[in-house]
């Protein structure tokens, strides 16, 4: 989904107290170019930092705690050359500033990834009005003051693997109820990133949970991601209107640029005249998974993939969730310099974003026909689990 949405607009800059901790200040790099030092920081009153998570295999994953965010993600290529494969910043000051460089890089998204239409929802009869900040809609729990940009507590760490913790406000950016939430991020040996979230709630709610890494394989991110290989295992997506809100439609993606059930370039799919395309200038669309059947998701199943032609890297994707959006970086573009100054120009990535589908409150509330499997209300006493795992491999 877009990095730089109405998501932050009119955000002024996070209160930032910049204390470089002595500790880190003779860290040594990351595989990835990382200065740890950099990540060192007092945002509202609460410590950030780099984590950094590594197999023996050669994959590192580089988070912060503000957003609980991918920073960077390592894995060798088809010679064996450390490659990173996300985009975001090279230090927390970009980050954190939500007036001048805006981002949902690599973020733990909550309370409501995507998008909430009208930022209104009815839980238990009443009705509640969210915080707008995509036009007139709520998008990502509400931008700049959402989850993506808060600072969340690190409730364990080790060598492989991270725990962010967030406690959410009854009331906050207009959502009932008090919700605990977790991401556990773990490096596995077969380099996968795998990536659990969990919640809880004292009063009903609505919860979608998802992480949005920007993903470029082509070990070059100053240019365009559109020759990268991308398969979808769904049959059907939901179309969009031009505010990006699902019609509540769910088409076939046969005979249409939305058939990605052979894995192609996403250039030989990429038709500009197509409505749904002309609209978002590009994809960022929900597409219904083949693996979430009979109220169940698949998650040893591929859900999607991505593949670089040029560095050999393949990246699969699973998920338990019935919906994936995916967003191919149609509002980058900006000239803003990013990580190690580098600009990324439009459509130079891909996320994949498992999910509820977008806008599932209202629909899901309205008993529209085929979206009964995409339920976003959490009770108290239930607990909240959503799966996502990007496993990394080499082809030849």
């Amino acid at each position: 989904m877009r990095t730089l949405k109405g998501i932050l607009l009119g955000a002024g800059m996070t209160t930032i107290l910049l204390s470089a901790c002595a500790s880190n200040n003779g860290a040594k790099m990351t595989v990835s170019g990382l200065n740890p030092a950099k990540f060192d920081s007092i945002i509202g009153g609460k410590k950030t930092e780099l984590i950094t998570i590594k197999n023996q295999s050669g994959m590192e994953v580089c988070l912060t705690n503000y957003g609980g965010r991918v920073v960077s993600l390592s894995v060798p290529d088809k010679n064996g050359k450390p490659t990173d494969v996300v985009l975001g910043y090279d230090n927390i000051s970009q980050y954190a500033d939500t007036a001048r460089t805006p981002s949902d890089y690599g973020s733990s998204v909550g309370r409501y990834a995507n998008r909430i239409k009208n930022a209104t929802i009815n839980v238990e009869g009443k009705t509640y009005k969210l915080r707008a900040n995509d036009m007139m809609n709520c998008l990502h729990g509400g931008g700049n003051t959402g989850w993506l940009n808060k600072v969340y507590d690190v409730k364990s760490k080790n060598d492989s693997s991270v725990v962010f913790a967030i406690t959410a406000k009854d009331g906050e950016n207009g959502f009932p109820g008090t919700v605990k939430a977790t991401a556990t991020y773990t490096v596995k040996s077969n380099n996968t990133l795998d990536i659990v979230f969990q919640a809880t709630t004292d009063k009903e709610t609505v919860i979608n949970m998802t992480n949005h890494s920007y993903f470029n394989l082509n070990g070059d991110p100053s240019k365009e991601g559109y020759n990268q290989v991308m398969y979808i295992n769904a049959d059907k997506f939901t179309p969009s209107d031009r505010f990006y809100i699902p019609t509540g439609e769910i088409k076939d993606v046969a005979g249409t640029p939305m058939d990605f059930r052979k894995a192609t370039a996403i250039a030989n799919k990429y038709d500009p005249s197509y409505d749904q395309i002309k609209n978002a200038t590009g994809y960022d669309h929900n597409w219904c998974l083949n693996t979430f059947k009979d109220g169940k998701g698949d998650d040893k199943t591929v859900a999607a993939s991505l593949y670089s032609p040029k560095t050999g890297i393949f990246m699969e994707v699973f998920t338990n969730e019935p919906g994936i959006q995916v967003y191919t970086g149609n509002f980058q573009g900006t000239g803003i310099s990013c990580k190690h100054g580098i600009k990324y120009p439009k459509h130079v990535s891909v996320c994949f974003e498992s999910q509820k589908y977008p806008d599932s409150p209202t629909k899901f509330a309205a008993k529209t026909k085929g979206w009964e499997i995409s339920n976003p209300y959490l009770k108290p006493g239930e607990k909240y689990y959503s799966h996502l795992a990007y496993k990394f491999s080499t082809k030849k």
